[in-house]
């Protein structure tokens, strides 16, 4: 299940539970939306109480990133699970968005309005 709140051109998504290939489409389709309307998007991606996602997500994560390689700005990342922040590393390799992990919410929100991180943080 998850939760997503857009403000101007922050997609803010927060994924708790089971992380389906619906809850996916429905970030997609939000994305795309800001993209029409904004140009670039930056988002804002929750995942620590996420239990789990599944092989389809993963997919149609690398198969959009690649899609949209150039419509995003900023994506920061909250988790602590390493296969998620493995994955990320991978995304890197077909996005041309700064994309970094977080552990904290509030210096994740600052970065994306376009605060500059302290050298420990990047």
């Amino acid at each position: 299940m998850i939760s997503l709140n857009t403000k101007d051109n922050l997609i803010a998504v927060t994924v708790m539970g089971q992380f389906t290939l619906d809850d996916y489409r429905e970030i997609e389709k939000a994305v795309c939306y800001g993209i029409q309307f904004q140009g670039s998007v930056n988002l804002l991606f929750d995942l620590r109480d996420m239990l789990s996602y599944s092989i389809d997500v993963a997919w149609e994560e690398l198969k959009f990133s690649r899609e949209h390689k150039n419509d995003f700005g900023r994506i920061a990342i909250l988790t602590g699970d390493q296969w998620v922040a493995w994955s990320m590393w991978v995304n890197r390799m077909f996005m041309s968005a700064d994309i970094r992990l977080f552990d904290d919410l509030g210096l994740a929100q600052a970065w994306l309005a376009g605060g500059k991180l302290p050298a420990a943080a990047s």
